[in-house]
């Protein structure tokens, strides 16, 4: 393995404060730039919301007793992942870095004021209804959430349709979080009609038309860039026809698997499960280790193409009566490409924007492995037959154990100035 070399950033020197200005406050220092509060809140959720879900985990083998749920144990931790973890990092990365696709101004760190505020407020009123079983407090919670959700989507729409502009990967992403609308819709329905059918639709919209839509536009954006970048005589692939066969993929899996007919989707699995292999060689995988923070990047893309071809080989099981794999390709689509393409690419913004070296250090670089080997036993737990239990629950703490000590030294970041002393 080629040894990692550390990318230094080069910037002119800040100029001095004018003598006698009072330094900002920490919430002007919050809001000084979009990505800052919304990362803040991703972080600490990245830790929240698991702490009950370790203790179901932990319920099941039983050592303990388990946690009250007013709705299933399941059906509350997809909502908290689809919605309330991975979208406040996709809002921050986007306020953040679609105005410069577009050649646009950056965004006003106090535009982002509102929208977080709301679906800050919204899961925590969530979690309060969800704590004391209160219906009212978790309908209302959704419905912040879902007015916060809306007015980013409006903050983000004249950027992502700007005329003249590319459209390509900020309207695909536009249109992925309008469709997490429609999937918070559904949520708040079965909040206060109690149909389950509701639930089932607000979980696939979750996974298949925000998230992995989303992930993977801001990787066939971003990944051949940061290598470009990075990486001496590096030619660029971004074929267009690629992201349309994933994103393609991913819709038509998520209308079959609303209808609860997923065992049809492998066809259009298996394709995009050989799209996504062939972009990891395009995209020249093993040269990616030259730069730590760069190989995070690759190593995460690399499990979108083991979900999708998880995903396949279970579908064409089950047509021809096999029932394998459980959660499988659920868990390595969410745990190995979202969750480590979220630590590797926030990571990366996060040290661009605050003003520091862009190197990932020995614990960032042992996180990202300790996250890959985390979501490594989450899939093996529903492929070996024995010790499933056992495994939820090794999984479940390695998470947080990765998490926590990411966020605690992420957080203060975003609460701190810029280390050059620049604007943002």
């Amino acid at each position: 393995m080629v040894k990692p070399a550390p990318i230094q950033l080069k910037q002119a020197p800040a100029s001095p404060p004018p003598a006698n200005t009072p330094p900002p406050s920490r919430v002007a220092i919050l809001f000084a730039a979009p990505h800052r509060p919304m990362f803040l809140a991703g972080a600490v959720q990245t830790v929240l919301t698991f702490i009950p879900w370790l203790w179901e985990l932990l319920a099941r083998t039983g050592l303990v007793a388990g946690p009250a749920w007013p709705w299933p144990p399941g059906w509350v931790h997809g909502l908290w992942a689809a919605y309330g973890i991975f979208p406040f990092f996709v809002f921050g990365f986007l306020l953040t870095a679609m105005p410069r696709w577009q050649g646009l101004p950056d965004t006003p760190g106090e535009a982002a004021r509102r929208p977080w505020l709301l679906l800050v407020s919204g899961w925590l009123v969530f979690d309060i209804g969800l704590l004391i079983t209160h219906p009212a407090l978790r309908i209302g919670g959704l419905a912040l959430v879902l007015t916060g959700w809306l007015l980013a989507l409006r903050l983000l729409h004249p950027v992502a349709f700007k005329p003249g502009g590319g459209r390509q990967h900020p309207a695909t992403a536009w249109l992925a979080l309008a469709a997490g609308a429609l999937g918070l819709i559904a949520w708040l329905g079965f909040a206060v009609i109690d149909d389950p059918r509701l639930a089932r639709i607000g979980i696939a919209i979750g996974l298949w038309w925000l998230l992995a839509p989303l992930f993977m536009v801001v990787s066939h954006r971003m990944i051949p860039f940061f290598s470009a970048s990075a990486l001496p005589k590096y030619e660029p692939v971004r074929p267009d026809w690629a992201l349309y066969v994933l994103v393609g993929a991913s819709v038509v899996h998520g209308l079959l698997a609303s209808a609860d007919l997923a065992a049809w989707t492998w066809p259009t699995d298996l394709a995009a499960a050989g799209t996504a292999f062939w972009l990891s060689w395009k995209w020249q995988f093993r040269r990616s280790f030259a730069v730590r923070l760069l190989a995070m990047l690759h190593i995460g893309f690399l499990w979108l193409g083991i979900a999708w071809l998880l995903a396949g080989v279970q579908g064409l099981l089950h047509a021809v009566g096999v029932a394998t794999l459980g959660l499988a390709p659920l868990h390595a689509m969410s745990v190995g490409f979202f969750a480590t393409m979220t630590l590797a690419m926030v990571s990366r913004v996060t040290l661009g924007h605050s003003g520091r070296p862009l190197v990932a250090d020995s614990l960032t670089w042992r996180l990202a492995l300790g996250l890959h080997a985390v979501a490594a036993l989450r899939v093996l737990a529903d492929i070996v037959p024995v010790g499933h239990a056992l495994l939820l629950v090794i999984a479940g703490t390695g998470w947080l154990a990765v998490f926590l000590p990411w966020a605690t030294r992420l957080v203060p970041v975003y609460l701190s100035r810029r280390a050059d002393g620049r604007p943002g």
